[in-house]
């Protein structure tokens, strides 16, 4: 982090290569879906190793900004805002991907998931602009950039071991309960389940906070 003031980075700056590298990650996943074929995971390894690189850059900006005293309230707008895009280039991205190798259902389930998260940080910058704290609930950024991330990486790395054709049957079921690649697929279906979860507890913790605020502010005295 000193190196990078050093050099001449400032929060914003580092906010800006890390969604450029977002950007990147949509570009691998699309030559991925243009350029290879259902049974090459190589892309999508690239992808999830470049998915926890650009993340890292997310917790940079902030300890940038403090270690170097160049805090501003519009670099932590941006910040959020460069998020949001990170995630939607991310999720097209993998989207693609998925639809173009004929996983339709787990592309289903990606869009989802895209909706899921973008209502994570709608619903607390909707509460907070109301006054009241809403960050409770699993699946924050930092939990969805590791998990797609990290099984993405994890397919590309087991791909060639357990074979890019793997699938499992259980003898009477007539269609496989895993494959190669549900070690992607699987976890991004627990994060589109996950985050609208989050998403839901956060609407009803700020119901419960504004109805609080709401009684409050019926038992204050006129000034009439």
């Amino acid at each position: 982090m000193k190196l990078l003031i050093k050099i001449g980075f400032t929060p914003n700056l580092v906010t800006i290569f890390g969604f450029l590298l977002n950007i990147g990650v949509a570009t691998i996943f699309v030559a991925g879906a243009e350029k290879s074929n259902r049974s090459d995971f190589s892309y999508l390894g690239w992808a999830g190793g470049l998915i926890l690189f650009a993340g890292l850059f997310d917790m940079l900006d902030g300890q940038v900004a403090r270690l170097g005293k160049m805090s501003s309230s519009f670099g932590a707008f941006l910040d959020s805002v460069l998020d949001r895009y990170s995630e939607l280039f991310m999720f097209l991205g993998i989207c693609y991907y998925l639809v173009a190798h004929h996983y339709f259902v787990s592309s289903l389930f990606g869009f989802i998931g895209l909706i899921g998260s973008m209502m994570v940080s709608y619903t607390r910058a909707r509460a907070e602009g109301l006054g009241i704290q809403c960050k409770g609930g699993l699946m924050q950024r930092p939990e969805r950039v590791v998990l797609v991330g990290t099984s993405a990486l994890l397919c590309g790395i087991l791909a060639p071991y357990i074979g890019n054709d793997f699938k499992w049957y259980v003898k009477g079921i007539p269609f496989h309960l895993f494959e190669t690649m549900s070690i992607f697929t699987i976890p991004l279906t627990i994060l589109a389940i996950l985050t609208n979860v989050t998403a839901y507890h956060r609407v009803m913790e700020a119901k419960r906070a504004l109805d609080a605020k709401d009684r409050a502010a019926r038992k204050q005295p006129s000034l009439v």
